[in-house]
């Protein structure tokens, strides 16, 4: 009796569920598909590797050689990290709605063939999730908005790896019906290749027009969101978070005040500390601006996307490592008066501490830096993220290779 009712109740499921062909769009199906997935795969693609990139130019101790130039290194591969997840957004959309109709398939009754079935939609839901985690989350970093209690850069950066992963086993078990789907024609009969595709949507649009409003799409999310940093273009950038205003015509992530910094880095008696193998030196704010300055043009470019250039002057690091007997082998960590937060501390690796545009900046474009941009003293170094270019310095330790 039971195993009747069961057997009831998913045939009277059954029949309430629609069916793919109860979608009569022809703009769905491979065709739309696999020409949108191309540009969906190549978004994710460069996203992942500019990702990797961040991450590792974020690591405190990473053994990773990376390159100290040129200094709008990183600038440039976070822009386009943005750039390609902000264009995936409306990719993965059209992506979705094209092939929706399939999640309606019914499974089929071999016990084999239903269970290559189930590891097939395993794989499409692991993808889904993964990618819809890694925009979202994306996003919602570009805003500085974190609705959540887990460690963004670790779980965006694991996400990562299995959003990539899944979407690597998507393409190879598709890959014959993506082949097929390309040889075809974007309109008209898939066979002939003539006459108009016939279409359900609104004033006869045809496959070719939504692939067309697809990357007009794209292309639009991404101005609205990158143009920040464009001259000219930044009133079009309505969906960034940064005006390209700031103290010294440079924007912050974060003031003096939220860094609860404000009676420290104005006492009189701040000194900048430096540790090193032949003991320790104590450096009052004249006494830094005695020694020999340089000055370099830098990017303070940011993990959200967003970046601008600043003409800084200040003590070469290299200078203050050679204070305390350092080599030019030597890393160095650098701390801040705040007292809390995830990056009062940095590591700069030997190859960037002895480059001479890598700065203990004292002044922005000729005035003393403003307190939002760290005064008494700040790192400014090229090709580094921003949230690694320490503020409110109050200590440069030396480690000895």
């Amino acid at each position: 009796m039971t195993e009747r009712r069961l057997t009831g109740l998913a045939a009277a499921l059954d029949e309430r569920l629609p069916t793919p062909e109860s979608f009569d769009s022809d703009l769905r199906g491979p065709r739309t598909a696999a020409r949108v997935g191309v540009w969906l795969g190549l978004a994710f693609g460069v996203a992942f590797v500019t990702g990797v990139f961040s991450h590792v130019a974020q690591l405190r101790g990473a053994d990773v050689p990376l390159p100290t130039g040129p200094a709008w290194l990183y600038l440039l591969t976070q822009g386009v990290h943005v750039a390609a997840g902000t264009a995936a957004v409306p990719l993965l959309l059209v992506k979705l709605w094209s092939v929706y109709p399939r999640l309606f398939e019914r499974p089929p009754r071999p016990s084999r063939a239903l269970v290559l079935h189930l590891l097939e939609r395993l794989s499409i839901a692991l993808l889904v999730g993964a990618a819809f985690f890694q925009l979202l989350t994306g996003l919602a970093n570009s805003a500085q908005w974190y609705p959540w209690s887990f460690d963004f850069i670790a779980s965006h950066y694991a996400l990562a790896w299995v959003a990539v992963g899944a979407l690597v086993l998507h393409v190879a078990v598709k890959l014959p019906v993506i082949r097929s789907a390309l040889g075809e024609p974007v309109d008209g009969d898939p066979h002939t290749g003539a006459g108009a595709a016939p279409s359900s949507g609104p004033a006869g649009l045809t496959r070719r027009t939504l692939l067309r409003t697809t990357w007009l799409a794209a292309g639009v999310s991404v101005l609205a969101t990158t143009a920040v940093g464009i001259p000219g273009l930044r009133r079009v950038a309505v969906l960034s978070v940064r005006s390209g205003e700031g103290p010294q015509g440079v924007p912050v992530n974060r003031s003096a005040v939220a860094a609860g910094v404000t009676e420290s880095l104005s006492d009189p008696a701040w000194r900048l500390r430096v540790i090193g193998p032949a003991g320790t030196v104590e450096l009052s704010l004249p006494e830094l601006t005695a020694m020999t300055q340089h000055t370099a043009d830098l990017p303070i470019a940011c993990v959200e996307g967003w970046s601008a250039g600043g003409t800084w002057s200040g003590v070469p690091v290299r200078d203050v490592v050679a204070l305390v007997g350092g080599s030019d082998t030597d890393d160095v960590v650098l701390r801040s008066l705040q007292e809390r937060g995830a990056w009062r501390e940095s590591r700069l690796p030997a190859e960037f501490a002895r480059h001479p545009d890598s700065l203990l900046a004292l002044t922005l474009s000729g005035e003393p830096l403003h307190p939002d941009h760290g005064y008494p003293c700040r790192l400014i170094a090229p090709a580094r993220p921003g949230v690694t270019q320490t503020k409110w310095l109050r200590e440069v330790e030396v480690l000895p290779a």
